[in-house]
């Protein structure tokens, strides 16, 4: 759908994990269109794609963060070339650009390490991560890593950021980025509340994050000092397995959150289903959104074009898509292209 000439377009990275690596990928498709594109030219060989960005000011430039580091596309993913980010032994699992300029870049990775380029890209600096101390459930965990999966930044204080770590808890800057601390404390008996997928920072309420874990929502309203949980609709007895949260650009009071039931901290035998849902008041009340379907898989995945945030669209881990062009009332269905399973997930979803 084409607004005021823009013209959407959705991307959709392919990769797997740990020991289950398969093939990966790149996906495009144009709102409007019914067919999905391959967009792997100048990717490394079987892209591991996990985290990717649209500009903000030039949809044109997308940047994707791969198992061989970030790369950038001038042209909507015709073409890719390899920055000069860190690489070696090193995955990229989420990209953020800075609240108010877009040269900004911050780059999460496995094994845990931020990095920060100011030029779009150009030239990378690591951050000073070496202060953090995971929660001790978490700390002796192989084969797994810490990896940083989500980084957020207080659009009212963007010297106040934050990094979510899958296994790992929350991590906090008070200075831009330069240098990160644990912020998470208490005594642990298992690692579903600190299993980590995700962290934001609400624009309409300066100094309160979300994060979403394993089984639960959190939000704090003093920069991570204290915490409260979130109830939103349980899926499974106890709670509900969050992987996908987002702001909706049009409305800073609006949020929207991909769940679902199975895996994780779910008791054994909970089946598997996914879910989207939204909050309209900051994460005080929220409401299914009624997508026409209950997939069988966890909902992974939402994606928002700014320039058109009517056009709203979510993904479970198995490729299931939806999308919706009013803002999130009326939705269609469909499938990606490809045989996916617990090799191969959807991670990142953008539009722009």
């Amino acid at each position: 759908m084409a607004q005021n000439g823009h013209r959407t377009h959705i991307y959709v990275g392919l990769a797997g994990e740990g020991e289950n690596i398969a093939e990966g990928g790149m996906l495009r498709r144009a709102e409007g269109e019914d067919d999905w594109q391959t967009i792997t030219n100048g990717l490394p060989s079987n892209p591991q794609v996990r985290a990717l960005l649209v500009h903000p000011d030039n949809p044109a430039v997308v940047y994707a963060g791969t198992q061989s580091g970030v790369y950038r596309s001038d042209d909507r993913g015709d073409h890719w070339e390899a920055l000069e980010s860190p690489r070696d032994g090193m995955d990229v699992w989420s990209l953020a650009f800075h609240p108010s300029n877009p040269d900004i870049i911050y780059a999460g990775y496995e094994p845990c390490s931020i990095s920060r380029t100011e030029d779009g890209g150009e030239s990378w600096k690591q951050m000073n991560t070496d202060r953090v101390a995971y929660p001790n459930v978490t700390t002796y965990m192989p084969p797994l890593a810490k990896r940083v999966i989500g980084i957020a930044a207080d659009p009212s204080d963007p010297l106040d950021m934050y990094a979510s770590i899958e296994v790992g808890g929350l991590l906090a800057s008070r200075d831009g980025g330069e240098s990160w601390d644990s912020i998470t404390d208490g005594l642990y008996t298992e690692n579903h509340t600190v299993d980590l997928h995700g962290v934001q920072v609400s624009p309409a309420a300066p100094g309160t994050v979300f994060i979403i874990a394993q089984v639960a929502m959190f939000r704090s309203r003093d920069r991570g000092h204290r915490w409260e949980h979130i109830r939103f609709g349980e899926m499974f007895p106890g709670g509900s397995y969050c992987r996908g949260l987002i702001v909706a650009p049009d409305d800073p009071n609006t949020l929207y959150l991909a769940a679902g039931a199975g895996g994780g901290g779910a008791p054994a035998g909970t089946q598997e289903a996914g879910a989207l849902f939204r909050s309209r008041d900051t994460g005080e009340t929220w409401d299914r959104v009624d997508i026409g379907d209950t997939p069988p898989s966890r909902m992974f995945q939402i994606a928002i074009d700014r320039a058109a945030p009517s056009n709203v669209y979510c993904c479970t881990g198995y490729g299931h898509f939806y999308a919706s062009n009013d803002g999130g009332q009326a939705w269609s269905g469909s499938s990606l292209p490809m045989e996916l399973s617990r090799s191969r997930h959807v991670y990142p979803m953008v539009a722009g």
